[in-house]
């Protein structure tokens, strides 16, 4: 019986092991997260040892793989990542290899995250920032509250995240807007009133109480969102990033939130993490965000597993994967 060798970088529970394992007896499953985590914080003592088994990998199953990877595992096929981006590690030599890169976009991100992105937007028109510095100097002051209901969200990028976000937003009885890459002119999809072109996306702004980015980070959409189109959006306008902080031209955004071009943010992502302790957007008070979370879900590990081992079935029974990535495009 030939044996289907399988590293995985990032620490799991037995239950995760057991969802791997009991696929098929072919499996011969390393863990190596101990090595790969070493590595990371720069400890290069198990260098040797973990070479070895990667020289033998197959299939790598983690959060992203090691570094030049594909000069470390001459005999890899597929590398499955338990996140929803690439572009953290997708380099020139996984690009131009045959090596298969799947990733876990879909589902098990889009309810979490488009929850997250109505939290915000709900804190908003409700003051909850302003409750809780009340709250924190002991203050009985009333205020007027405003409502989501015929407000105009605008999605840039309509994946499954962006779906999600239109469907729960609907609900809520707004107006949706959004841009997808594919689509080519104005036109009408479920959940969406108007679906846009990205050539389109200056109208998308203009016309948006929120404008909510939930696309993948690649060279094309890096800084994305400048000066120019934050001038674009209205000044009462709120900008939420679930997707990745590089596409936000970071500096132009604080300036804009401490000059009042636009009325706040709701952020889940930055371009350096943690957010290094002298950023202003700690101090605005017109900043809701949270520290990359929108998507950790209690038992992510579980789901991204179960999504890993029904891949590796299709695997061995030589079936079409799950979330291949387009590694060219970079999602």
């Amino acid at each position: 019986m030939e044996v289907v060798e399988v590293l995985v970088t990032t620490a799991l529970d037995e239950e995760c092991i057991r969802q791997i394992t009991t696929v098929s007896p072919k499996i011969n499953l390393r863990d190596v997260s101990d090595f790969a985590d070493a590595e990371k914080r720069g400890d290069f003592s198990s260098r040797e040892q973990f070479d070895a088994h990667l020289a033998e990998a197959e299939i790598i199953y983690g959060a992203r793989p090691p570094k030049n990877v594909i000069a470390r595992a001459p005999k890899l096929k597929w590398i499955q990542t338990t996140d929803a981006g690439v572009d953290s590690f997708l380099d020139s030599d996984i690009i131009e290899s045959s090596v298969i890169v799947t990733n876990t976009s879909g589902g098990m991100h889009a309810i979490s995250i488009a929850e997250c992105v109505l939290e915000m937007m709900l804190m908003f028109v409700k003051k909850m920032p302003l409750c809780f510095q009340l709250k924190q100097e002991r203050q009985w002051k009333m205020f007027n509250l405003t409502v989501l209901h015929s407000k105009t969200v605008g999605i840039v990028g309509l994946g499954s995240i962006g779906r999600q976000v239109a469907r729960l937003s609907k609900a809520f009885g707004m107006r949706v807007l959004a841009t997808r890459r594919s689509t080519r002119s104005a036109t009408r999809t479920r959940s969406v009133d108007m679906l846009f072109s990205q050539d389109q996306l200056p109208q998308l702004l203009s016309d948006s109480d929120f404008v909510v980015l939930a696309l993948p980070l690649t060279p094309e959409t890096n800084k994305l969102i400048g000066q120019e189109e934050l001038r674009t959006m209205k000044p009462t306008a709120y900008l939420i990033n679930v997707a990745r902080g590089s596409i936000v031209d970071e500096a132009a955004l604080t300036r804009a939130l401490e000059e009042n071009w636009i009325a706040g943010a709701g952020l889940d992502v930055f371009v350096t993490e943690p957010l290094p302790v002298e950023s202003r957007l700690w101090e605005l008070p017109n900043v809701i965000f949270s520290p990359h979370v929108a998507a950790e879900i209690v038992d992510y590990d579980l789901q991204a597993t179960r999504l890993f081992a029904d891949n590796l079935r299709r695997y061995l029974s030589g079936k079409r994967l799950r979330n291949v990535v387009d590694k060219k495009r970079g999602y």
